[in-house]
């Protein structure tokens, strides 16, 4: 979802830090959380801060767990301490239709931005680990910065295969853990 040419990361020593829980104290607590990738694949990198302090991956799924590679459905975020679902079919079903209507926005460089931002909801009974009765909802912005393949043959049609992309999912909630 993300591909960033340069980052730098200021923070903690991992060496040096005592361990976190993975989850805060019980009751409503705020979260943050980001995914990111370079690809259209089903998995990307995440990491949630706040009431939960975690890492892992996201991939997105169907419900019963299979990997859905549209990524219309559900995004189960694995982390090290547990895993749980969100619900984001509707949030996907508004990407789509910004990319079909907003994209790309420069023909001439075949590039473009597209956001959309939605409520989604953590999937009821989908937590494990440290995440087991995890309940709650985000606000989530998913977000895409991409160059697709342009050429006198092939004018910027929308349906070029991409040269780079980042897709960003990031935003915040409360969660209820315990």
């Amino acid at each position: 979802m993300v591909a960033v040419g340069g980052l730098v990361a200021v923070g903690c020593s991992a060496a040096a830090a005592a361990p976190h829980p993975a989850a805060a104290a019980h009751g409503d607590r705020t979260v943050r959380m980001v995914a990111y990738a370079n690809n259209d694949g089903p998995t990307a990198s995440v990491v949630v801060t706040g009431a939960v302090g975690d890492y892992g991956q996201a991939v997105s799924v169907y419900p019963d767990g299979s990997i859905d590679p549209e990524h219309n459905s559900q995004l189960s975020l694995k982390l090290s301490h547990g895993s749980f679902r969100l619900d984001t079919g509707a949030l996907d079903k508004a990407f789509v239709a910004a990319m079909a209507s907003e994209f790309p926005s420069d023909k001439t460089t075949c590039s473009g931005h597209v956001a959309v931002t939605q409520r989604v909801s953590v999937v009821p009974g989908s937590g494990t680990g440290a995440y087991r009765g995890i309940g709650g909802a985000f606000t989530l912005t998913v977000a895409l910065d991409e160059v697709d393949a342009v050429s006198a043959a092939q004018p910027c049609t929308g349906g070029a295969a991409f040269l780079s992309q980042v897709i960003l999912i990031s935003g915040q909630g409360s969660v209820s853990l315990g």
